[in-house]
């Protein structure tokens, strides 16, 4: 992989571990998408938009949190360009800069509540969790149904034995967690700030 003189292309290409200069726009990966035909962008466009620099509105278009991750696209490439991973990359970048789509927001809020409850208790604590995401996503638009949505399905839940209320035997090595997320938070902290 040569090294792209771009910093918002390098720092997609380093995410992604590919590069995307070697696509030469075939199509491959768009006519195998499961998920074009709900696309304002196809995946071949985005990876077109980041190689022309163009990596903040790749980054927010809705096709970025589209992706379901199948991996088709990238089986499918002639060049072996990791399309999933560019797409992976754009998602990261548009949480960094705040250019998520609006319809996404609530997605990135769980991501998020999931992952501070790993990295507090090395596992999921599913009340904590839930009760963490349903509290930053009425506080990001206030809407009280949203909040309110899955109440219902609680007490069958419980009684059905699938929502524990306390909390699971702690992991052994929670340690190891802590470091799996601090190296991780050390590589973002390492990347600069390119998509401008």
């Amino acid at each position: 992989m040569h090294k792209n003189t771009n910093p918002a292309i390098a720092l997609v290409e380093s995410i992604a571990h590919t590069s995307v200069a070697d696509c030469y726009q075939c199509g491959k990966c768009s006519a195998g998408c499961p998920q074009a035909d709900k696309m304002d962008v196809l995946p071949s466009v985005l990876i077109r938009m980041v190689q022309n620099g163009d990596v903040k509105e790749a980054a927010a278009t809705e096709s970025t949190w589209l992706c379901v991750g199948c991996l088709t696209c990238s089986a499918r490439c002639p060049k072996s360009v990791n399309i999933a991973g560019v797409l992976d990359a754009l998602k990261q970048i548009s949480i960094r800069k705040n250019c998520i789509d609006s319809k996404y927001r609530r997605t990135v809020t769980f991501q998020k509540a999931f992952l501070n409850n790993v990295r507090r208790n090395g596992r999921t604590n599913e009340l904590e969790m839930v009760a963490e995401f349903k509290i930053a996503g009425f506080l990001n638009d206030f809407s009280i149904p949203l909040a309110l949505k899955d109440a219902m399905f609680g007490p069958s839940m419980f009684f059905k034995g699938k929502l524990h209320l306390k909390p699971g035997s702690p992991v052994k090595d929670k340690a190891l967690v802590k470091r799996i997320f601090d190296k991780c938070s050390k590589l973002t902290e390492n990347e600069n700030d390119a998509v401008e």
